[in-house]
Parts: structure tokens; C-alpha cells; sequence
């Protein structure tokens, strides 16, 4: 068997996109910032700096750095102190693919200190022969480069990998990346453009585990 599966983090491994946008509402409220759930959207999947050039672009006058700030120190306390819940299907997958020895690794948006906190408290670190964090790449999802480095880090070819997103964002970087994508929709649907991309979406990583065992078992390579 070749190959990897690379997985995104939040809103995919773990259930933190709800945290990260209620917290969100609760900034726009302390800034008198309107809340616009379609802006709001945009920044979904994107690492910190893309997030506030949206926002900029799109607030006049956007306080970009304390919003940033009490916005970030609200997250940290809610979804990197404490333990988050694992999303549905994910320990049984990663345990799945350790056995099997199929290499995975982690490309998310988010900076290296946090996101290392998150899977440590997860109890998800160990599953990961690579990570790659959002502070860690010049360019933030949807562009490629993020999954390219993921990939290269495993020493595997991106066109032999199999990615995991829940995000729009996401998607368009993985498929860029020539990858083999399935979507796990967390607070979003996906858009008709992304739909169009043509890759699979499924409920949740469950869905994933058994087309992943359901190929091996038929004797195909499911990367």
C-alpha cells in the first residue's frame, strides 16, 4: 500500500470552528463591529494573517490589531487551555491507518504553539509522522503550499495522497495540490464553486474510514 492521508485540524479532527466563531461574535460585539456571516465564511480555513487582511478589506476603518488580539486571547482561553472534543470517526481512523502503517500528517491554518497544544490535549499528536502549521508556510489556504510541504515532509508525492477537509478553503488547496479530497462539512456547506471541484463529501471522517477499508479490501489503492 502507498501513500498518506494528510488531515486539516480544526472543524475536522477537532470541533473547534464553533468556538472559534462564537468567540469571533463576541469581538465584533466588545469592537461595535457588525457581524456578516458571509465575510465571517470567507476567513473559515485561512490562517491568521489572510483572516485580517479579509477583514480589513472588508470593515472600514477595522481596528485590525486589537480586534485581532482580544479575539485571539477569547480563543486561547476557550478552545487551546482547555480540551476540545474530538469530531466523530477520527480515533478509529488514525487507529486504523497507524496499524496499517499509513503515513498521516497535519495541515492546518492554524500557528505551530497553538495547534501542538491542541493535539496534545487531544491525545492526537502521536498518530502524525508530520505537521505543518499556518505560521510555517508564506501562503495561507486555498493557495497549495501547505499541503505541498505536508506532503513533502512524509517524502511522499502529493498526487499519492489523500486529504481530509472541512472547509472550502481547504478543499481548494488540497485539490490544487493535486491531491485526492474528501469534505467534511463542519459549521459550513460547501459552495456551489467548490462542489464543482468534483471531489467527495461525506458526514464525517467515518464516512472516509470505511470507503478507505472498503477499497482495501477490494484490493485497490484508495490513494
Amino acid at each position: 500500500m502507498r501513500g498518506a492521508v494528510i488531515f486539516d485540524m480544526d472543524g475536522l479532527l477537532l470541533d473547534t470552528e464553533r468556538i472559534a466563531k462564537r468567540t469571533f461574535q463576541e469581538t465584533c460585539v466588545h469592537f461595535n463591529v457588525p457581524f456578516e456571516d458571509e465575510i465571517y465564511s470567507r476567513c473559515v480555513g485561512s490562517n491568521l494573517v489572510r483572516t485580517a487582511d479579509i477583514l480589513s478589506a472588508s470593515y472600514p476603518e477595522f481596528p485590525k490589531k486589537p480586534f485581532m488580539q482580544a479575539w485571539n486571547e477569547l480563543y486561547v482561553q476557550e478552545a487551546i487551555l482547555k480540551p476540545v472534543p474530538v469530531k466523530q470517526g477520527v480515533r478509529e481512523f488514525l487507529n486504523y491507518l497507524n496499524e496499517n502503517h499509513i503515513p498521516c500528517a497535519v495541515a492546518t491554518s492554524s500557528p505551530q504553539k497553538n495547534a501542538t497544544l491542541k493535539l496534545e490535549h487531544s491525545e492526537l499528536i502521536d498518530y502524525f509522522q508530520a505537521l505543518t502549521f499556518g505560521d510555517q508556510v508564506s501562503s495561507s489556504k486555498p493557495h497549495p503550499e501547505i499541503y505541498l510541504t505536508a506532503a513533502s515532509r512524509l517524502g511522499i508525492a502529493a498526487t499519492h495522497c489523500l486529504a481530509l477537509e472541512d472547509s472550502d478553503n481547504g478543499v481548494r488547496a488540497a485539490v490544487a495540490a493535486d491531491m485526492l479530497v474528501y469534505q467534511v462539512p463542519d459549521i459550513l456547506e460547501p459552495s456551489p464553486e467548490t462542489l464543482a471541484l468534483g471531489h467527495r463529501v461525506v458526514p464525517s471522517v467515518a464516512d472516509v474510514h470505511r470507503d478507505f477499508f472498503a477499497a482495501t479490501q477490494e484490493g485497490t489503492n484508495p490513494i
